[in-house]
C-alpha cells in the first residue's frame, strides 16, 4: 500500500511541478483564488508543497518497513497533515478544486491511516 501512497505522492508532486512551470491551473489549487498561471508566491507555495510532499511519501514508506526507515512518529505526522490536507480541500470556496482534490486527498489519507495503524 505504501507504493500506491508514494505514488500518487508522485502525481501531486508532477501537478506542483507543472504549476511552477505555470500551468494554468490556478483555479483548482492553493483555494481556486487565481484564474490561469499562478503568481510568483504561489509558485513558491508549490515548490514548498514538494519537500513537505516527499516527506511525506518518505514517512509513510518508512511506516511500512521501507527505506528509508524514520521513527513511527513521522508516519503520524503525515497523517496529520494528509488530514489537514484533506480537510482543506473539501472546504475550499473553489468547486474545482474539491470536486478534484477532495476525492484524492481523502483516498491518500486512507491509505496512509491504513499503513500507520497497521
Amino acid at each position: 500500500m505504501s507504493y500506491i501512497y508514494s505514488a500518487m505522492i508522485l502525481g501531486v508532486i508532477g501537478f506542483q511541478i507543472a504549476l511552477i512551470l505555470g500551468a494554468p491551473w490556478g483555479r483548482i489549487t492553493q483555494g481556486g483564488q487565481v484564474e490561469g498561471p499562478l503568481p510568483p508566491s504561489g509558485r513558491m507555495v508549490a515548490a514548498v508543497s514538494i519537500a513537505i510532499l516527499m516527506g511525506m511519501a518518505l514517512a509513510i514508506l518508512s511506516a511500512d518497513g521501507r527505506w528509508p526507515g524514520w521513527p513511527a512518529w513521522t508516519g503520524w505526522m503525515a497523517v496529520a497533515v494528509n488530514a489537514l490536507s484533506m480537510i482543506l480541500n473539501w472546504i475550499t470556496p473553489s468547486a474545482p478544486e474539491r470536486r478534484l482534490w477532495g476525492p484524492i486527498m481523502t483516498v491518500m489519507f486512507a491509505l496512509a491511516v491504513a499503513i500507520v495503524w497497521l
